[in-house]
């Protein structure tokens, strides 16, 4: 392998002469072994987008002149196409507040924009990452930015995905309208419901979270850009605030506007532990619909069997023709790590200190991972678990039949006392309800039709 000499304020640093990234990320990539994994690619997209309006705003304000801000947007849209992505190389967490991947963006755009310019890589008298690529900018300012920008980028591309398990959801909860069965609370038998009423209540419980997400875009669209180091602004020229937001709202597609209160947009991470508790409060209500489809589904001849699955691959290495709740599985573990992402932001969101919270990547880690998770499977999660949920039908009937709680709808009539003796009996003999109301006279066949449907 080749290498070539980059300076940075440290000294210099052998860098592969094919890499378009510098001596800070030369030294970066020796630090941060952490998750084995390269950054977000729509955090690098917003990193990109933010270099590139910032140049605009740079052009437009004078603070930099036209051939190197034009290279600087060009090298942009050259990354943005698709190239280069591969020399985003700082791992996902990184140094606190992002700088290292910051540096990291300006070293790749510096490097590529001087190719445009027809100057070799690491020329920096042309073109600096930090003189240029970063004008007007601090890690401070555009990492909060960027970060705003790729969740609400992954929440848009999240919410048709929840939006796919709640049609899902709908059309069970219209098919199983008729279908009555056993309530349950603590797990004991109640009265009854229907299997339609359970899942219209899923639909209801997962459109609220997915409102709450919604909504909590809303805080993520004010954002940092513009505020330089500690939210002071220093070293940008007039104007150049409000340009920098526009152009990146442009490119982004996103209604972006400037936090009133600077130091507050990097004091206090509110806006991110906001969404990230949106999402935490989602995964909540599906975990808890996974696990009532696995107890429903489990069986099928010991446990309550009161729908069926679909096989999607065999359950068992080594029990022939067992059928497992195995989606509804996986979707358990995704809502527990989502928990826990929100956990680990929750601590990251009180852990800065006085200007600057430094705890964003490892923040921004934790949501990407968590959307990313769900816009991944719940598109599968509701084709090949809940779309193909079918109904006991006989099973549901049988168990209200043998229930005695529905003794209960008895009380009006005859009183708790009563209804208490005629439990009882019913656990005692094995005879249903139905059959010891009808022996003892106290209602006929039709009159508990009425009660039982």
């Amino acid at each position: 392998m080749k290498f070539r000499l980059d300076q940075d304020s440290l000294g210099k640093v052998k860098i592969p002469t094919d890499a378009y990234y510098g001596a800070f990320t030369g030294r970066a990539i020796k630090q941060y072994h952490v998750t084995g994994n390269p950054s977000h690619k729509n955090l690098i997209k917003s990193f990109v987008m933010i270099k590139r309006s910032a140049a605009l705003a740079n052009m437009k304000t004078k603070a930099i002149d036209t051939k190197r801000g034009k290279a600087i947007v060009s090298a942009c849209d050259k990354i943005l196409s698709g190239k280069y992505v591969d020399q985003f190389v700082v791992d996902m967490i990184n140094s606190g507040a992002g700088t290292a991947f910051n540096m990291n963006s300006n070293e790749v755009i510096a490097n590529v924009a001087l190719e445009v310019l027809h100057k070799k890589k690491g020329q920096y008298e042309f073109l600096h990452p930090n003189d240029h690529v970063n004008m007007s900018q601090s890690s401070n300012d555009t990492y909060p930015t960027a970060m705003h920008v790729a969740i609400l980028i992954n929440l848009k591309e999240t919410i048709p995905a929840i939006d796919i398990l709640i049609k899902s959801l709908s059309k069970k909860a219209k098919q199983f309208a008729s279908f009555k069965k056993i309530g349950r609370t603590h797990l004991m038998d109640a009265l009854p419901v229907t299997l339609g009423d359970e899942f219209a209540a899923y639909v209801t419980s997962i459109t609220k979270a997915r409102n709450e997400i919604i909504s909590s875009q809303k805080e993520l669209q004010n954002v940092a850009l513009g505020g330089t180091a500690v939210g002071t602004g220093a070293n940008t020229p007039k104007g150049y605030r409000k340009i920098v937001i526009s152009e990146l709202s442009k490119i982004s597609k996103l209604s972006l506007k400037p936090e009133k209160d600077m130091q507050y947009s990097l004091q206090s991470k509110f806006a991110v532990a906001n969404a990230s508790s949106s999402l935490r409060n989602l995964a909540l209500e599906i975990g808890k619909l996974a696990n009532d489809i696995r107890l429903m589904a489990s069986g099928p001849i010991a446990g309550l069997a009161e729908i069926g699955i679909p096989a999607v691959h065999a359950g068992s290495s080594i029990m022939p023709g067992k059928v497992n709740p195995s989606l509804a599985e996986c979707m358990n573990m995704i809502c527990f790590n989502i928990i826990g992402n929100d956990t680990s932001v929750s601590y990251a969101a009180q852990s800065g200190q006085f200007e600057l919270n430094v705890m964003l990547p490892g923040m921004l880690k934790c949501i990407l991972e968590s959307t990313d998770m769900l816009k991944n499977f719940l598109p599968i999660f509701s084709a090949n678990l809940i779309d193909g949920i079918t109904a006991n039908k006989d099973k549901l009937r049988a168990n209200i039949e043998n229930s005695p709680v529905i003794v209960t709808l008895l009380t009006p009539k005859i009183g708790y006392l009563k209804s208490a003796e005629l439990f009882k009996e019913s656990l005692k003999t094995g005879k249903t309800i139905r059959e010891l109301v009808v022996s003892k006279k106290l209602m006929s066949n039709k009159e508990i039709d009425s009660l039982f449907g």
